[in-house]
């Protein structure tokens, strides 16, 4: 079971649904004690860091989410469940996020619009499961205003008045910053992989 962290925030559904279409048997699971045995976890986020960030504590599911990534259990966060990766935003100070990367996530530059709410090319930095399988960068759908800084965890990134951070990958845990439940195609294919993971 791929367990998608419903920790009540924001539509969680549709990622759900996306690894359902890909045949994986996916859902919503509010009980951390399932999100710690399952062979795959997905953690969705939408809105502010901070407001996630709280949400995770008051429902357990910040613990849940360390211990399966202690563990070694396939991890995929999404957009804002990308960027709770790393241990602040400066979107919400004070706020704590997860810790497993370094660093801080921040506002996008000042000369272009913010939010990010298109689609755009996401160009590989090195080589990773996470992206396999394309003969061409893909075009993947963005929403965010905030982006981790890129760092040696990044494996993608895209442009967007300068190189932000797309996707990263270190050992089971992956992130992405786009919709990969919104991406059509590529996004599938994103998931894809990271359902064969599980399967592994």
């Amino acid at each position: 079971m791929i367990a998608v962290c419903d920790y009540g925030i924001g539509n969680l559904r549709s990622a759900e649904k996306a690894l359902q279409r890909l045949g994986a048997h996916a859902r919503l699971v509010q009980d951390p004690d399932e999100v710690k045995g399952a062979r795959g976890v997905v953690l969705p986020g939408v809105g502010a860091f901070g407001t996630c960030s709280a949400a995770l504590a008051a429902t357990g599911m910040d613990e849940a989410v360390s211990t399966v990534i202690d563990r070694g259990t396939p991890f995929l966060g999404i957009c804002i469940g990308f960027q709770l990766l790393y241990e602040r935003s400066e979107e919400s100070e004070g706020a704590a996020g997860l810790g497993v990367f370094a660093g801080e996530v921040r506002l996008l530059p000042a000369h272009v619009k913010r939010p990010q709410m298109q689609w755009n090319e996401v160009v590989e930095r090195r080589p990773s499961a996470l992206l396999a399988g394309f003969d061409a960068p893909p075009w993947l759908y963005f929403v965010h205003s905030y982006a981790a800084a890129v760092g040696p965890e990044t494996v993608a990134t895209c442009d967007y008045g300068g190189e932000v951070a797309a996707a990263c990958a270190r050992d089971n845990v992956w992130g992405v910053q786009f919709h990969p439940e919104k991406s059509g195609r590529a996004g599938l294919a994103v998931l894809a992989n990271f359902v064969r993971r599980c399967d592994g």
